[in-house]
């Protein structure tokens, strides 16, 4: 583990292992797949509720039923806030697009400007998982079965998870905390290279 910023602890696979999304391959299945909803932080279930006459619309008929009978959220069995999904696994805020890819109809939204909230952070930092403790914050890589085309084409690039996911990372934890986060890593890497770690 790297410590960063005084209170958090940065697992290693997020700064040695390789990964960039491949959505031709998986077809968004992060959206679809898993036993529970994205994890949502303080303030993001309010802000769902505020979105959603906008992107309506765009949802399932049986994620609109899902809402209307649950809200947008739900406590999972870890105790965590989770979006709802629909038939014990599809995000309710998932669309398709005409070649079967699943999408977001809350980044859509946000893409096309009628929006001004991107999506849970939870999801942009996908496939990292956040997890508060009493005294520090841990993040993890969590390897999925769904992502090895990511995996692949992370290595093909050179592209490490916490490179890859630069926006997210900044946008949770600040642009400082990433810059000490990426000389860390480096330095890491240097120490590792020389056989000091």
């Amino acid at each position: 583990m790297l410590e960063i910023g005084g209170d958090t602890l940065v697992s290693l696979d997020v700064v040695e292992k390789e990964f960039v999304c491949h959505l031709e391959s998986c077809l968004g299945a992060c959206c679809i797949e898993g036993d529970a909803g994205a994890p949502l932080e303080e303030g993001e279930r309010q802000q769902l509720e505020e979105v959603l006459p906008y992107i309506w619309d765009d949802l399932l008929p049986a994620a609109q039923e899902v809402i209307r009978e649950q809200g947008v959220s739900y406590i999972d069995e870890e105790g965590d806030e989770v979006t709802s999904i629909v038939n014990g696994k599809d995000c309710v805020f998932t669309c398709y697009g005409a070649n079967g890819m699943c999408h977001c109809a809350v980044e859509k939204a946000f893409r096309e400007g009628r929006i001004g909230f991107y999506k849970p952070v939870s999801c942009h930092l996908y496939p990292i998982r956040v997890k508060k403790y009493d005294t520090f914050t841990a993040l993890n890589y969590n390897r999925w079965k769904i992502c090895k085309a990511a995996e692949v084409l992370g290595r093909r690039e050179g592209v490490k998870v916490y490179q890859f996911l630069k926006e997210p990372l900044v946008r949770r934890f600040g642009e400082a905390w990433y810059r000490e986060l990426d000389f860390v890593a480096a330095e890491y890497e240097r120490q590792k290279r020389a056989g000091e770690v």
